[in-house]
């Protein structure tokens, strides 16, 4: 399967709330890699994925109680 990039923007604030997501896309055998930049005012979302979409990835951030939009 082809690797796809996704960006998101997201309601994350802080170190803490990256390492409340943490689990839930480390533990997601489509997602290869992701980061977040926080010193974005959008506070950016980026996803290499292998396989999840992106709306398993959004669902992924909201279960842990933050905001995921797909940025075009």
């Amino acid at each position: 399967m082809s690797e796809q990039q996704f960006h998101f923007k997201t309601s994350l604030n802080c170190e803490n709330c990256v390492a409340k997501i943490k689990p839930a896309l480390d533990n997601n055998a489509g997602i290869k890699s992701w980061s977040v930049d926080l010193t974005h005012p959008d506070k950016i979302l980026s996803v290499k994925s292998s396989g999840a979409s992106a709306e398993e990835i959004i669902a992924a951030v909201e279960d842990k109680g933050f905001d995921a939009t797909l940025m075009a």
